[in-house]
């Protein structure tokens, strides 16, 4: 309704115009020096106030109502004010939709072109609080980024924002209270839209070769959250290798942060680069000997069942069913014997199992017992290292992955896939494992994690082939 009201508004402006005029259109009537006497002369003129006085502020005060994720509606909002910006020209964008939206998510920003008279009601869009403030770079900074910032030749303005976001306040290791997970969703955000790669990789390569601790983790935060958005070219040529320089980095927590992004870009492509790439980074995490570092990958690879054992098996053929099953349960068997946080039991491991006991059919009757007892105990608390490490030996373990991992595996080759889970790069709630867990689990993932993402593929061909 915006979009079909904005042309009426328009023929308003120019017909109530109280500045003699001789142009036709508003973009060019609205020139800085009509703006610098609006301002100054205090005369009425609410056709044209009613956009920037009504209409901008009730749309900063719906997109805080929306969800964060709530890309569709946002991305139309967006739209509206390019809209808005494309017929109203540079001067008004520049001088007033700017200034609006930069106050709403609590920036600094020049007034001078509004009279005194609506100031303080410009004003009054500035966050006044630390929850509200939150709140607006969660809901309205999107719109300031892909809405004002994002129309066409402000890119310099753009990428000057966005230095400013994750460079010049992230550049000390105590950065100032700015709301981190909040800007990395923005600007996942405005990776929508593929015009914006080019500026997001070449300030992420800044992040990346930084000194900075800090700015090194949320370099791997936001490759993370990009991932959705990009193929594989730029998986390949951009992406993993930024994320290979921070998997090397020396300290353990840029290291670990780089896990979870491996993960989002292994469920997502398939291709054989990438998956060669990531095998060997993998392999590398788990040579090192870290305790973190084997249970970030537990923690990734936990998650990435629980996605595939989600995704409806379409076919219906019994035996591939079957295999598919017997793959997935003998790898949740595997990880039963390992000791990770209460909560990737809660998010992913039990619903994995429940998702795989939906097709009793599929399952071997030894498997949906194996599982029902993983379900019983572990909903109930967990077991002691010992005692899953007995029960890790009794399941046969140094075989039980390998249908997962090994030739026909069955991980990681989802295309449309995403990681809800960003605990991977966190360090561990629970103790270290007793030696002869860690060594175990650590000599399966060594033995087998090489063919685990190339797997699903061979697997799927050889159907075809059949």
């Amino acid at each position: 309704m915006l979009v079909e009201l904005l042309p009426w508004v328009d023929q308003k402006v120019i017909e109530t115009c109280p500045f003699s005029h001789t142009t036709e259109t508003t973009q060019a009537m609205l020139s800085t020096s009509l703006l610098e006497m609006y301002a100054r002369e205090q005369v009425e003129w609410d056709a044209f106030e009613w956009m920037h006085i009504e209409c901008f502020p009730n749309l900063v005060e719906l997109a805080c109502m929306l969800p964060q994720k709530e890309d569709n509606l946002r991305s139309r909002m967006s739209k509206f004010l390019l809209s808005v910006s494309e017929r109203f020209g540079d001067s008004y964008m520049t001088c007033i939709m700017l200034p609006v939206f930069l106050t709403a998510v609590g920036d600094k920003a020049d007034l001078t072109y509004f009279p005194r008279s609506i100031r303080s009601r410009i004003e009054g869009l500035r966050p006044r609080s630390g929850v509200v403030d939150r709140l607006s770079t969660m809901c309205v900074l999107p719109l300031l980024l892909a809405g004002v910032m994002g129309a066409p030749g402000k890119q310099d303005l753009l990428a000057e924002y966005l230095r400013k976001l994750l460079l010049e306040e992230n550049h000390t290791e105590n950065p100032p209270t700015k709301h981190t997970p909040e800007i990395i969703n923005a600007i996942r955000f405005i990776c929508i839209y593929e015009e914006n790669h080019g500026l997001i990789f070449t300030i992420l390569w800044e992040m990346v070769v930084s000194t900075s601790v800090n700015m090194k983790i949320n370099a791997a935060k936001l490759l993370k959250v990009i991932v959705p958005y990009i193929d594989a070219k730029v998986a390949s040529t951009h992406v993993l290798p930024a994320l290979i320089t921070l998997g090397s980095d020396q300290n353990l927590n840029v290291k670990y942060a780089s896990i979870d992004a491996f993960g989002a870009v292994a469920q997502h492509f398939k291709n054989d680069t990438i998956v060669d790439k990531i095998r060997v980074q993998m392999d590398a995490f788990l040579e090192d000997g870290s305790h973190e570092a084997t249970i970030a990958v537990i923690r990734a690879l936990v998650v990435a069942i629980f996605q595939l054992t989600s995704t409806p098996n379409a076919t219906s053929d019994l035996m591939r069913r079957r295999d598919r099953a017997n793959a997935f349960c003998e790898a949740i068997r595997a990880l039963d014997a390992t000791d990770f946080p209460e909560k990737s039991i809660r998010d992913y491991l039990l619903p994995a199992i429940q998702n795989l006991l939906k097709d009793v059919d599929a399952l071997d009757p030894a498997h949906k017992e194996a599982l029902e007892i993983i379900m019983k105990e572990r909903s109930g608390g967990t077991f002691d290292s010992i005692s899953k490490v007995m029960a890790g030996a009794h399941l046969a373990l140094p075989t039980s992955v390998s249908n997962i991992f090994g030739e026909g595996g069955l991980l990681g080759k989802k295309d449309t896939m995403t990681d809800p889970s960003s605990e991977a790069a966190s360090s561990p709630n629970t103790g270290a494992p007793s030696p002869a867990e860690d060594t175990r689990f650590r000599r399966i993932m060594l033995g087998n994690f090489s063919d685990m993402l190339r797997g699903k593929g061979k697997a799927q061909e050889d159907g075809q082939k059949q």
